[in-house]
């Protein structure tokens, strides 16, 4: 009994420090940009005077915040069905026992390795209305005025400009899915598939009624960490294209960082920071809680 409690002490004084700089500089600071959000705060010199949901009713009555909150859907809604798809195709190709698997493992592995301020730069240059892959579509005698970012046309609110932010995201991150993929199929007994096969089943019979639903909780997990990537997206958006034309490829944290750093409205900033905390939470709170339960 003595012994079990000098444990719990020596437990409680080693993580101490790390609870401690979680509650100052994670949820203090939380609580700070909360409160600045309901302040009058324009300008260098600090203003706490509290205004209520001023700046937030401000916020959603621009247009421009209006057009974000669409990019970001449309954004998240491809970037994360982009990168699942490609990434259990490639998979299940990889997980056939093909030669040089670990020279193709390492190929698409290798951008998550980038920044994404490197995948912005890299594709901004690719993408590049003057140059990239417009210059090899004149080489060969295809149509290369396309202006891929530059491009401010619009269908059902979706700004054409963002499948190039799209691929570029899509490109890092399909490496990731590939490899938890990867792992699931690993995981899948192979007596199972071959039971299925000698039942007359096809492959895409056992893809859609074996293989998927056993591999649901790495669907559910990779969605998870790319949706919560995607509604917070920022550096890969200034690195390639910055707000675009007519606000083609803004996000919400490229108008937080221009409104609070640029602009210098420190209380409208810290309202759309937390319109996007607000945003992850609502990705990221049910996840925590399913989790929760199904451990106990």
């Amino acid at each position: 009994m003595i012994r079990s409690k000098k444990e719990l002490r020596k437990a409680v004084l080693l993580v101490s420090p790390s609870i401690v700089v979680i509650a100052i500089f994670v949820y203090g600071f939380i609580f700070w940009s909360l409160r600045t959000s309901m302040s009058a705060w324009e300008g260098i010199r600090p203003d706490y005077t509290f205004v209520g949901l001023k700046n937030y009713l401000r916020l959603f009555g621009s247009n421009r915040f209006q057009i974000d909150l669409w990019n970001t859907a449309y954004f998240t809604v491809f970037f994360i069905a982009t990168c699942i798809v490609f990434g259990f195709l490639l998979a299940y190709l990889i997980n056939k026992q093909i030669r040089g698997e670990g020279f193709f493992r390492t190929v698409y592995m290798f951008p998550m390795a980038l920044s994404f301020i490197v995948t912005g730069v890299l594709w901004r240059w690719v993408l590049n209305p003057t140059a990239g892959v417009n210059v090899i579509f004149a080489a060969v005698g295809l149509p290369s005025s396309w202006g891929w970012y530059t491009d401010t046309t619009r269908i059902a609110g979706f700004h054409l400009a963002l499948i190039s932010i799209i691929a570029a995201a899509s490109w890092q991150f399909i490496g990731y899915t590939m490899a938890i993929y990867l792992a699931g199929l690993r995981s899948i007994p192979g007596e199972l598939l071959e039971s299925a096969r000698m039942d007359g089943a096809n492959e895409i019979t056992i893809i859609r009624r074996i293989i998927l639903p056993m591999l649901r909780p790495i669907t559910l997990s990779a969605m998870i960490v790319l949706g919560h990537i995607s509604l917070k997206i920022f550096d890969l958006v200034m690195a390639m294209t910055g707000k675009g034309p007519a606000f083609a490829t803004d996000f919400p944290g490229v108008f937080m960082f221009e409104t609070t750093f640029r602009g210098n409205r420190y209380g409208e900033g810290a309202a759309i920071s937390t319109v996007m905390l607000l945003m992850v939470a609502v990705v990221i709170i049910p996840y925590l809680v399913y989790t929760f339960r199904k451990e106990h």
